[in-house]
């Protein structure tokens, strides 16, 4: 897989999917709002790429193993292309993600204690019908979906440094990785070289024109066309199209990958050499519960880009209070865990660093938010 992949994939769900906002909280932080997409996460954008990818689809429709997320955003692809979905999700899946699944009239079983067990049951299902299956995370098509966000932090920042982003099973970092990742290019001699804009996917309406009076918000950013290189110097956002120009690969921004000590399912498997199971558990375990990280997320992740990090339970649910506290950001757990990893100092930016942090998931009961 490659940023192309990811380019293809924006061309293909252009026009279903938002092009969420990016709000700029102080100087050179922004947040990408990944959680105001359709149906509250990022996950909708893998879903739709699967589907559109697969051709006609099956009469039994469509089948996934979810926290929840990937199962409401499923849900809601499927009824946007009128398929069938039947999602199985874990019991330790929250309710506002089980009556968002019967709100979007899927086909909903609940079982096993966590996703691994539920996405057993689902397959053995998917067998029996032959429904399409669509994977959480580690299916080249879900990765590349997800990477569309990549593509519009780069357009919609102008470039930055450092892209912070929870991992669970890993396709959404990956994805982000190679969304990131535009070729610079390598002039011909006596070529002058040319930037345009990255393509990035979303002719819909981004819903976020209240922001600016948030508590605590700068700005929202616009969407103006990349510089081809970050105000660090990293090349990579902006692609060189004029003629006479060679393509050779370009490094990006750095990616730090923020995991719940909890469930550390990238940082184990960087520690081994391949993908290891881990105990799941901890206030992230419904979006984040991965037993082992994808097999294509960890190809991608074992970039030299990518850093892993930890952070605790009590730093994440602060990190949600503080979303809300500060921005009006209603996030549940797993959204918060990428700007955990900042206020508890488990990544510290540079003077001058240009950082994305991706608030990923918004499905959440409200009455939690300033609750222990």
């Amino acid at each position: 897989m490659d940023y192309s992949d990811v380019l293809a994939a924006a061309s293909r769900i252009d026009g279903l999917v938002l092009r969420t906002p990016v709000l700029e909280v102080s100087p050179g932080v922004f947040f990408k709002l990944e959680l105001l997409q359709h149906s509250g996460s990022f996950k909708v954008r893998g879903a739709f790429n699967r589907m559109l990818s697969a051709g006609e689809l099956p009469p039994s429709g469509v089948i996934a193993a979810s926290g929840g997320n990937h199962g409401l955003a499923v849900a809601y692809a499927a009824r946007v292309l009128g398929v069938r979905a039947e999602i199985f999700v874990p019991e330790v899946t929250s309710p506002v993600k089980v009556a968002g699944l019967e709100a979007l009239g899927a086909r909903i079983t609940q079982t096993g204690a966590i996703y691994s067990e539920a996405a057993e049951a689902a397959a053995k299902r998917a067998a029996e019908t032959g429904a399409l299956v669509v994977h959480a995370y580690d299916q080249a098509e879900v990765v590349a979906g997800q990477g569309t966000t990549g593509l519009e932090i780069v357009e919609q920042t102008g470039g930055v440094d450092t892209v912070v982003v929870a991992v669970g099973g890993g396709g959404f970092a990956a994805g982000i990785t190679l969304g990131t990742s535009a070729p610079t290019t390598r002039p011909s001699p006596g070529h002058t070289p040319t930037t345009s804009p990255t393509p990035t996917p979303g002719s819909a309406a981004t819903p976020g024109s209240t922001l600016g009076a948030l508590p605590g918000a700068a700005a929202v950013a616009g969407s103006g066309a990349g510089s081809g290189t970050t105000p660090g110097g990293r090349p990579g956002t902006a692609l060189d199209v004029e003629s006479g120009a060679a393509p050779v690969a370009g490094s990006g921004p750095r990616i730090i990958a923020v995991e719940p000590e909890r469930i550390p399912t990238l940082h184990e498997a960087l520690r081994a050499g391949h993908p290891v199971p881990v105990e799941v558990s901890g206030v992230a375990a419904d979006a984040l519960g991965a037993t082992k990280i994808g097999a294509i997320a960890f190809e991608i992740l074992s970039s030299p880009r990518v850093e892993s990090v930890l952070v605790t339970d009590e730093a994440i649910v602060e990190a949600r209070r503080t979303l809300w506290a500060r921005h009006r950001v209603a996030a549940e757990p797993a959204g918060a865990t990428a700007y955990a990893a900042l206020l508890a100092g488990a990544y510290t930016p540079a003077p001058g660093e240009r950082v994305a942090v991706v608030l990923c998931g918004s499905n959440t009961d409200p009455s939690t938010l300033t609750t222990p």
